[in-house]
């Protein structure tokens, strides 16, 4: 798919590994109004500072992005680095440098040569085209199994506008914020106000209700840059339909790239998602989808393809969500296995058994209480996720 104005390139730098796909960039013929989001934890990777420094403009004209290094816990020369290499990109693109993101992914503390950006520069710009965004999700995966890409269309007032949307991530995934990395381009013509709460509220009901292992990221960023080459009308605070229009579609794209995420967890062979229904508070369901769907106990049991409703209502018990325990159902898709709190019987549980023998399955738990609900994404915990990261820097 393309996105009127927009152009994406990938080449392999030898950053990390000789002969693979590792540097890449997306660049708008125009400058973009520009959101984004960024990982909350305390610790943050150079590129991440540099980011939210220039992104209070609310403009940017390219993205550089580079896997094997995440250029994280790098010190002073880390930010030198990240600094140095979007200057070249700045000037090979013939653009102002502070129109420049960086985006880095990869092991944690290592120091970040900037040489093979220089040398890989000029190819990577003369690579850029139309088509270039299916190379560009491919370098920028590290243990991803899979290239995630998402697109959508939507018709504005008769203007047809388009979003594209690219992620990474397979581990390391609960990000409070985003993803590991995130990247969506789209030709609307849209005002930054109305753009950066769509984004926010986009990623809080997306990216931010997925998780494969809890840990979050020191470089999770999600971008959206709008060029407004479809020509529509502007979309501001004065449309509110129009708004509401363009962001179910770029949200479904946020949607759309979560679930592939956390399909290709590192190692997993399940889907789940984990409904809490009946709550007093979408917050209190939130926290308790979140809590089941982080439970490793939960997750081995998800693999071993065991319904042990045990480690979900414990895990359920240690969230900060208000219930009575003697209220509680707990459903594997339409198996009810628990009622009021107690176990229903074997032919439930050989049932749900069943259930749990599909690649994709809902867990619900109702509690009674209210009518809020939230839904959480997991996968399972499966022998190969302790492989892949015993082994990750090896």
């Amino acid at each position: 798919m393309q996105v009127k104005g927009f152009l994406a390139a990938a080449v392999p730098a030898g950053i990390r590994y000789a002969g693979r796909l590792d540097l890449g960039m997306i660049f708008s013929r125009t400058p973009a109004v520009t959101a984004g989001a960024f990982t909350t934890n305390k610790v943050k990777a150079a590129p991440i500072f540099l980011d939210m420094e220039r992104l209070r403009s609310g403009l940017a004209q390219a993205v550089l992005v580079n896997s094997g290094n995440a250029n994280a816990c790098t010190g002073q020369d880390g930010m030198a680095q990240a600094v140095a290499t979007s200057a070249m990109a700045a000037r090979e693109l013939g653009i102002d440098e502070s129109l420049v993101q960086v985006a880095s992914t990869g092991v944690i503390g290592q120091p970040l040569s900037a040489e093979p950006f220089a040398q890989a520069m000029p190819a990577l710009v003369a690579r850029l085209s139309a088509d270039g965004f299916d190379e560009l999700a491919q370098a920028i995966m590290t243990t991803d199994l899979v290239p995630k890409v998402a697109e959508a269309k939507v018709l504005l007032n008769g203007v047809e506008v388009s979003i594209l949307g690219l992620a990474k991530g397979s581990g390391m995934i609960m990000p409070n914020m985003a993803t590991m990395l995130c990247f969506v381009v789209t030709d609307a013509n849209i005002a930054f106000p109305v753009l950066d709460q769509l984004v926010k509220s986009g990623v809080e009901r997306s990216f931010n209700r997925i998780t494969v292992d809890g840990d979050t990221s020191t470089n999770d960023m999600a971008l959206v840059m709008a060029n407004g080459a479809a020509g529509n009308a502007l979309i501001d605070d004065a449309n509110a339909e129009t708004a509401a229009l363009f962001g179910s579609a770029l949200f479904g794209v946020f949607k759309d790239l979560a679930l592939k995420i956390v399909a290709d967890g590192e190692g997993a062979t399940k889907l789940a998602t984990i409904k809490v229904a009946g709550a007093r508070s979408e917050a209190e369901a939130v926290d308790a989808a979140r809590t089941i769907a982080n439970s490793p106990l939960v997750k081995t049991a998800f693999f071993g393809e065991d319904a042990n409703w045990g480690r979900i209502i414990a895990a359920l018990g240690r969230s900060a969500c208000h219930f009575d325990q003697n209220r509680v159902a707990i459903s594997f898709d339409k198996v009810r296995l628990v009622e009021n709190g107690v176990f229903v019987g074997a032919a439930a549980e050989s049932a749900a058994t069943e259930v749990l023998k599909q690649r994709q399955f809902t867990v619900t738990v109702q509690l009674s209480e209210g009518a809020a609900e939230a839904e959480f994404h997991t996968c399972d915990f499966s022998y190969d996720y302790v492989k892949i990261n015993a082994d990750y820097r090896s």
